[in-house]
C-alpha cells in the first residue's frame, strides 16, 4: 500500500461516488482553525511541506484499491474507478513559519472534486499537528526571554515521526538544539545532550561516573547532578570539572525539585569553585508556563530543556481545525450548521501592520498596507518552487513575531487577535448572491447554495 491509503474511509466512499456520478468539476476546500486554544494569542503555520510532499506523490495503485475494497468489504472491481487517481490540483497556502490567527485559511486546495476530497485527512493531520507543536514551541522561546531552549521531547512524543517533527519545529521557532540525532542530522541543527540517571547509577560513585563521561567526551560536558543529593552532586561536578581543567561550555543539569532554589545554590557552588563559565541547564516537565515563572524569578538558569509537555503540546494537544468546501464548479458553497458557519468562496488573507489581518476574496485588491499571506505553492499537482529551507522559515517567524502586539505574545491569558472579514465578506449571503449574479449565464439550477432545512435535509437558496 502507498500513502494513498492514509485517509478516512468516508473520503474513499465520497470520492468513489463523485467519480460514478461524473462530479469531477473543480472544488476548493479551505483549511482553517476556528478558535485558538485557551491562552494562545497566535499560531505558527507549519506542516505545509509534509502536505505538499504527500500531494505531489499521491497516486492510487492496485494495492490501494485492494485495501479500500477490503475495508469496505466489497470486490476490488467496485473500487476500480479510483485506480490511477493522482493529485493534479492547485494549492495556495501560508508559508511555514508565518504567524497566523483564528478564522483565516492556512491553505486552500483547488482540484477535481474526488481528488480534493480524498486528500482531506492527510492534509488536515499534517497542518493541524505541526501547527499545534510549532505554536507551543514558539511560546517557549518567548517565555525564555533570550535564554537558549533545547528539545528533549523524543522519548515522549507520539511516535518517532512526531518526535522528528517536534525537533524540526522547535528549530524553526528558535530552539538552540535537539537531543534527536536523526533530526539534528537531517535539518542541520545542533545536537545536544547529557547523561541519564542510569549512567550515574551504573558506577559506584557520582565522581567515577562524571570522570568516565568526561573521558569519553573530550569536548564540553554536562553532568546530571540530581541522581542522589543535588547540592552534593554539584560539589562533585565542580571538583571533577576543576580537576580536569574543564570550564567554558560545560554545564550541570538540574532535572527535579525546586529548580529556582536549586539553581541559586548550584550557582553559588560553581562560582565558589571559580567555575563562573559553567552553565546551569534545567529540565523536567517544563513548558512555557514553568519557563516563564523561572525567568521572572530571576533564577540563575542558562538553558531550558523542554520535553514531554512541549512535544505533545500537553495543555492544548489539538486545534479546532476544519477542511471545508467553499466552492464547487464555480458555485460558492457554505455550511450553515449552528456555530459552524463557513465563509463561501476562495479567499486571501491580507496582513497589515501589527498583524491586523483582514480576510477577503482571492480576487479582490488588498486593503491599504495589506500584503497577501497565501501564496500559490502547487499548480497542476507540482510544486511551483523549491521547498522552504529551515532558515527561511525561521526568518518568517522572527519577522512576524516581532510585529505581533504585546498582548498576543503574553504567556498567560493573552488577548488573541482574530482576522476580520473585509467588507465584501462581511455578510456571507450578500457575497453568495453577488457571486451568483456574476454567473447569470449559468443554468438556473446551479444558482444556489446548500442550506439545511428545519427537517434536516438541504434546500437551495436562490439568487
Amino acid at each position: 500500500m502507498s500513502d494513498a491509503t492514509t485517509t478516512d474511509l468516508y473520503e474513499v466512499t465520497m470520492a468513489l461516488s463523485y467519480l460514478r456520478e461524473g462530479m469531477t468539476g473543480p472544488a476548493t476546500f479551505s483549511l482553517f482553525v476556528r478558535d485558538l486554544p485557551a491562552e494562545r494569542g497566535f499560531l505558527v503555520a507549519a506542516g505545509l511541506e509534509s502536505a505538499l510532499d504527500h500531494l505531489s506523490g499521491l497516486q492510487v495503485g492496485p494495492e490501494d484499491v485492494d485495501a479500500f475494497a477490503a475495508a469496505l468489504h466489497r470486490p476490488p472491481r467496485d473500487l476500480e474507478p479510483l485506480l490511477g487517481l493522482r493529485f493534479t490540483g492547485r494549492v495556495r497556502a501560508v508559508p511555514e513559519g508565518r504567524v497566523v490567527l483564528a478564522g483565516e485559511p492556512l491553505l486552500e486546495v483547488t482540484a477535481p472534486l474526488p481528488q480534493a476530497q480524498l486528500v482531506e485527512t492527510y492534509v488536515l493531520n499534517q497542518l493541524s499537528h505541526q501547527t499545534t507543536i510549532a505554536s507551543k514551541a514558539a511560546r517557549c522561546v518567548l517565555a525564555a526571554s533570550g535564554h537558549p531552549v533545547v528539545d528533549f521531547s523524543l522519548r515522549r512524543t507520539h511516535g518517532p515521526q512526531a518526535g522528528f517533527q517536534a525537533a524540526r519545529l522547535g528549530a524553526m521557532t528558535g530552539f538552540a538544539g535537539t537531543s534527536n540525532v536523526a533530526a539534528a542530522t537531517a535539518v542541520d541543527v545542533p545536537a545536544v545532550g547529557t547523561m541519564a540517571h542510569s549512567f550515574v547509577e551504573a558506577f559506584p560513585t557520582e565522581e567515577e561516573a562524571f570522570r568516565a563521561f568526561a573521558r569519553a567526551h573530550p569536548g564540553p560536558v554536562t553532568f546530571l547532578v540530581d541522581t542522589y543529593d543535588t547540592e552534593a552532586g554539584v560539589h562533585v561536578a565542580a571538583r571533577v570539572l576543576r580537576d580536569l581543567g574543564l570550564g567554558p561550555g560545560c554545564a550541570v543539569r538540574l532535572d527535579s525539585g525546586d529548580l529556582e532554589d536549586l539553581a541559586v545554590r548550584a550557582r553559588a557552588v560553581l562560582d565558589g569553585a571559580g567555575l563562573r563559565d559553567v552553565r546551569i541547564t534545567v529540565s523536567g516537565g517544563l513548558d512555557e508556563y514553568a519557563v516563564d515563572d523561572l525567568v521572572r524569578s530571576g533564577a540563575p538558569i542558562d538553558v531550558y530543556a523542554v520535553g514531554t509537555r512541549v512535544g505533545v503540546s500537553a495543555d492544548a494537544p489539538y486545534l479546532d481545525s476544519a477542511y471545508k468546501m467553499v466552492e464547487y464548479d464555480g458555485r460558492p458553497v457554505m455550511k450553515l450548521s449552528s456555530a459552524k458557519v463557513t465563509a463561501p468562496g476562495q479567499k486571501q488573507v491580507f496582513r497589515r501592520p501589527g498583524c491586523a489581518d483582514v480576510i477577503g476574496l482571492a480576487d479582490e485588491p488588498p486593503p491599504p498596507e495589506g500584503t497577501p499571506l497565501l501564496e500559490t505553492v502547487m499548480r497542476d499537482g507540482r510544486r511551483t518552487g523549491e521547498r522552504s529551507t529551515l532558515g527561511e522559515c525561521r526568518e518568517r517567524f522572527a519577522a512576524d513575531l516581532a510585529a505581533l502586539p504585546p498582548a498576543a505574545r503574553r504567556i498567560r491569558a493573552p488577548v488573541a487577535p482574530r482576522a476580520t472579514p473585509s467588507e465584501r465578506l462581511s455578510t456571507l449571503t450578500d457575497h453568495v448572491r453577488r457571486r451568483l449574479a456574476e454567473r447569470t449565464a449559468a443554468p438556473a439550477a446551479r444558482h444556489g447554495v446548500s442550506e439545511p432545512s428545519p427537517s434536516g435535509s438541504h434546500r437551495s437558496v436562490p439568487s
